[in-house]
């Protein structure tokens, strides 16, 4: 029995021994193998974790990013947008401006009065041929006033309202305008043929000095409807015909008649 109880005290002391060597070994050399063990499995599994998370991370900083640029582009475009539309609407009101600057340079009128209107309506066909202005009665303007603009006359006020007229053009087939060339000394009828058949005279006495290129103006007789001066008409031809005792004439209105967006109505009615 005594022998027995000897035998398990020291296979107690043994194991209790070993124990207290192996918990000594764990805490030093052990346990730094054991950490540096860890540290080779996990360090792989780190690796790869950063790797991926690197991409990630800078997946979602670009897609941030991508927003901030998309926002900044569309801000720059709507800027760009309204840079361009001022720059067109400066291009539109210069090219108005100049518009109206030359329709408007009648220096042919001299000291008469006018009334500056901008064309708001063109209606020209084949045989008639009108437009409606933008000033009216209230303005002074009244029926049977020629209108001017760049080049010459353009026709005469046929109707008026408070705030508007309707002009009719020389190129109307119910359109007459005496006109005078040669200093004055040859006084003929332009009549019109229709906005795209120019104007025309006839029964113009031969051995008159009238050539291609003849200037032709208002004559301002007494009675007349228009004041001396004004430009009408250049001669395109002069036709002969055989045996007969006197010219015909076509001729090129000294007015642009198909391009028309601001007019002068002279304020000058005949004299009776």
């Amino acid at each position: 029995m005594a022998t027995d109880r000897s035998r398990r005290r020291t296979w107690t002391l043994s194991v209790a021994v070993l124990a207290t060597l192996i918990i000594l070994y764990l805490t030093t050399g052990v346990a730094s193998g054991l950490r540096s063990g860890a540290n080779l499995v996990v360090t792989p599994f780190s690796w790869a974790v950063n790797e991926i998370a690197r991409p990630a991370g800078h997946f979602f900083a670009g897609t941030v990013n991508y927003s901030d640029v998309v926002a900044q582009n569309q801000k720059l475009r709507y800027q760009l947008g309204e840079a361009e539309q001022r720059a067109n609407e400066g291009w539109a009101y210069a090219r108005q401006l100049q518009q109206l600057t030359t329709e408007l340079d009648v220096p042919f009128v001299g000291s008469l009065a006018t009334v500056s209107a901008q064309v708001t309506t063109l209606s020209p066909t084949n045989f008639a041929a009108t437009v409606d202005i933008s000033k009216g009665r209230d303005n002074g303007v009244l029926v049977g006033m020629p209108v001017v603009a760049n080049g010459g006359l353009i026709g005469s006020v046929i109707g008026t309202t408070p705030h508007g007229a309707t002009v009719r053009l020389i190129s109307d087939t119910a359109s007459l305008v005496g006109v005078t060339f040669a200093s004055g000394k040859t006084d003929i009828v332009v009549a019109g043929r229709g906005l795209n058949n120019g104007l025309s005279a006839s029964s113009v006495p031969l051995g008159t000095s009238v050539v291609q290129g003849t200037h032709l103006t208002t004559d301002g007789l007494n009675g007349g409807l228009f004041p001396a001066g004004l430009p009408v008409a250049t001669v395109k031809t002069v036709t002969l015909t055989p045996g007969a005792a006197t010219y015909n004439l076509t001729l090129q209105p000294a007015a642009d008649l198909r391009h028309l967006a601001y007019v002068d109505v002279v304020l000058w009615e005949p004299s009776p």
